[in-house]
């Protein structure tokens, strides 16, 4: 999980980098061309390798200069500036001597850094790299410079949508979660400018004479149909540095993190400790949280995608905070909702609480459902019945309204929670009768009334100046200090505009009052504030 950067100076620039776990074996992974060590943590399949690799190391991740959370520079680094920036943050995070991974790019720098500090280098990790990026006379498997040209001509104009999964992760092709998370790692990591010339910048890599001086023991990862590096290069660095071991996995992707996660961990623990610790549990006992905005699909419908996904983007980043601070991890974002999982039931609870409080004083209401039992394990992420029995719960909630399970209830006994009984419910496709108990105070009345139609309704003199407030994107305390009101008044003026309107975010008040018709609605008599 990401806990926040420290920084590292290296020359005068600021290094971003963390350190995670405690084991006995320090750990520098640099990774590929570009980074971003916040984002990184947001792809299940990499926070899971990220993980198992802080459980037997004390593991040191870092963005490079010129990406990520590190300081921007002009022009884009060295290759030996970049292996300095390495022993930067060694020192930062007081390591003397440490292991250094490098992932595809990253795998450059690191044996570089193997190469030149010997000293401060307990053994070399090579994923997925390449010793030269374009052909060489000694090195015919590179790439041809006017086709490195053409590929390089592309980027700034598809930087950062999601393209290029066809190269790095083909097993993930049908997965869009994937290609959305890949498309915002990019785009936080560097700008389409700053991609164009770290690219180009691989282009002028060339370590093939530095491998035979290497003397730290070696293990070089690389997939045997790789389409960003081809197999070829994987065995160069193999055959070319003394005494090192080469893994082959059988796999198209250029990322191991979807299909050979758990083999890759446990061959780095063995070079690492040289020893294999116990295989990964296929299942585990969770508790999960689901969320969705409600009345999701009148909302598409009545919004229009672009202040639709403003909607979902205001409701994922509340959730992603309240996760955070109860220790939730995210596992599903989709275009209704999040579902995340805690090992602590009370706290899923909470967490749900709050969420729902906080985005019904945004404007916002929401429907969760909270389920625990034992889930199975697949590509570090866990699914099975207690995923869809949580999303059968969050059906079966009002608007406002925390649905847990009996199972749920049982489990916070002594926690201080208070439930009310909503009966037992089928669900389609689950065996059995589940009983289902409201968690937490109700919400006041009106947050869960259904949606009824709006035309021709009459709002109140103030009731309209509030409206006209919300509209312009002013936040309740901004709109009290333009009206001389208390903040409760406006939050009161607010939920009753939501409920004469039957809606549930303040977007759809916006879109209200610019449609045709809307704007001309007589206020009504009451012109009370």
């Amino acid at each position: 999980m990401f806990t926040g950067a420290e920084y590292a100076r290296s020359g005068d620039v600021n290094i971003a980098y963390q350190v995670v776990g405690d084991g006995p074996v320090d750990l520098v992974l640099t990774f590929g061309w570009v980074s971003h060590l916040a984002i990184v943590w947001e792809q299940p399949a990499i926070e899971h390798f990220l993980d198992g690799l802080a459980s037997f190391s004390r593991l040191i991740l870092y963005d490079k200069r010129g990406t990520g959370m590190s300081d921007r520079v002009y022009p884009l680094p060295t290759l030996e500036q970049r292996m300095d920036d390495i022993r930067a943050v060694m020192d930062a995070a007081g390591s003397e001597r440490a292991a250094v991974m490098g992932i595809s790019e990253g795998g450059v720098v690191s044996t570089l850094f193997a190469a030149t500090y010997p000293e401060r280098t307990l053994g070399l990790i090579i994923n997925g790299s390449y010793p030269s990026r374009l052909l060489r006379p000694y090195y015919p498997w590179g790439i041809p410079a006017d086709e490195f040209e053409k590929r390089l001509a592309n980027v700034e104009r598809n930087w950062g949508k999601g393209g290029g999964m066809e190269a790095y992760a083909p097993s993930q092709l049908r997965n869009p979660e994937v290609s959305a998370w890949w498309g915002r790692f990019t785009q936080m990591s560097a700008s389409p400018r700053d991609a164009h010339d770290l690219i180009l910048m691989n282009s002028l890599i060339d370590i093939g004479d530095v491998l035979p001086s290497i003397q730290v023991p070696t293990l070089v990862i690389h997939a045997n149909h790789d389409k960003v590096a081809p197999i070829e290069a994987g065995r160069y660095f193999a055959e070319h540095i003394p005494g090192a071991r080469l893994l082959e996995l059988d796999s198209d992707d250029h990322w191991f993190y979807f299909l050979d996660n758990d083999r890759v961990l446990g061959e780095i623990q063995e070079f690492l400790t040289g020893a294999r610790g116990a295989p990964a549990p296929d299942t585990m006992v969770a508790t999960v949280l689901a969320t969705e905005v409600a009345q999701a699909g009148a909302h598409a419908v009545w919004l229009g995608d672009k202040r639709w996904h403003q909607l979902i983007d205001q409701h994922h980043a509340v959730v992603r905070k309240a996760l955070v601070r109860y220790s939730g991890r995210e596992i599903e974002a989709g275009d209704r909702g999040i579902t995340a999982i805690f090992d602590g039931t009370a706290r899923a609870v909470r967490c749900a609480l709050d969420i729902r409080d906080e985005l019904l004083h945004l404007g916002l209401r929401i429907r969760a459902g909270v389920h625990a039992g034992e889930c199975e394990i697949a590509d570090g992420r866990p699914r099975g019945v207690p995923l869809h029995v949580a999303s059968s719960v969050m059906q079966a909630a009002q608007p406002g309204e925390v649905l847990v399970s009996g199972t749920v209830k049982d489990l916070v006994v002594g926690s201080g929670l208070e439930f009310s009984d909503r009966g037992a419910r089928v669900f389609p496709g689950i065996p059995g009768s589940w009983s289902l108990f409201a968690a937490g105070p109700a919400q006041p009345a009106e947050a869960t009334e259904p949606v009824r139609s709006n035309w021709g309704v009459e709002l109140s003199k103030r009731e309209r100046e509030v409206a006209e407030l919300l509209a312009k994107g002013l936040s309740n305390r901004e709109i009290a200090q333009r009206l001389f009101l208390s903040e409760r008044t406006v939050d009161n003026h607010v939920h009753h505009i939501l409920d004469k309107l039957g809606f549930d975010s303040r977007v759809q008040v916006a879109t209200w009052l610019v449609t045709p018709g809307t704007r001309r609605a007589p206020f009504s008599k009451d012109l009370s504030t």
